[in-house]
């Protein structure tokens, strides 16, 4: 079957979204549609200038034999600071108010477009740093691991509060929550991770960084080095923070009940080095 080249560029320009972070040889492309490399070189500076002026991401070229392309999920901040916009517009709601200063976010977390546009803020932040994998806690981070992982082309580990016989060995650690200063539980797979490899932590919520601590502490178990923290909501607290280095997207200042307000602003994303 012979290509036309707007079909080669449709396909090709899916391949290379598929395949985030992965680099593929020219041969793969020239095979896949029957066509000479120096055609597929052309094609894919047409694809590498469309998502840069797009701003959809970079198209990375590796010369040599054992070269190809790599495509790197970036965003500008103009368009991060829209998803910011748009998850506090959410998440602002009076009517997200539960008893005890608490938000409903589970809707948002469940929400498969806004996680994608999440995924991809925290991806293009840590674009650059070499990551093995996306560590949380279950279970409301998992969505949040998920689609930074879509957009790196790395696992998920899931960390938990018990041992399941379906985990096999596991190594536990106890910790102590930032917010209510108790003795917690965490309990990780020996199968989940490598020694040395680079793990991205990432939970939804965050008040002085106590679970993120204790996964910290995890990584040093396996012997696994911490390649950043990604918060999606950090409140702001009285005590010390437990975790110095860290991402957020938004910051919760105040929750009146009696008011029904919620205080919400940007987060650090941008002041702490994201999108460099």
């Amino acid at each position: 079957m012979k290509w036309k080249r707007s079909e080669r560029l449709v396909d090709m320009t899916h391949y290379l979204l598929d395949h985030p972070q992965q680099l593929i040889p020219l041969t793969l492309f020239a095979d896949m549609y029957q066509s000479a490399k120096s055609s597929i070189s052309e094609d894919l500076t047409i694809v590498k200038e469309t998502f840069e002026e797009k701003g959809i991401g970079l198209l990375m070229t590796v010369p040599g034999a054992a070269g190809g392309v790599k495509y790197i999920p970036r965003m500008r901040d103009e368009a991060v600071r829209e998803v910011i916009k748009d998850f506090m517009e959410e998440l602002g709601h009076s009517d997200r108010l539960l008893p005890g200063g608490y938000l409903f976010m589970t809707d948002l977390l469940g929400n498969p477009e806004l996680m994608n546009r999440v995924g991809k803020v925290f991806a293009s932040a840590f674009a650059k740093q070499p990551i093995d994998a996306i560590m949380t806690v279950a279970t409301k981070g998992i969505p949040i691991a998920h689609a930074i992982a879509r957009h790196l082309n790395v696992p998920v580990v899931v960390v938990r509060r018990d041992s399941k016989v379906t985990e096999g060995s596991t190594v536990s650690i106890n910790y102590v929550s930032g917010s209510s200063r108790r003795i917690q539980t965490m309990v990780l797979s020996k199968r989940s991770m490598k020694s040395g490899q680079r793990v991205l932590i990432t939970d939804d919520f965050m008040k002085v960084g106590g679970t993120m601590n204790g996964m910290k502490n995890l990584l040093e178990e396996f012997n696994c080095q911490l390649a950043g923290v990604a918060v999606l909501v950090e409140a702001e607290h009285a005590d010390e923070q437990l975790i110095e280095n860290y991402l957020s997207l938004v910051k919760l200042h105040e929750v009146n009940e009696k008011d029904r307000t919620i205080a919400l602003t940007e987060g650090n994303y941008f002041t702490k080095g994201g999108n460099e």
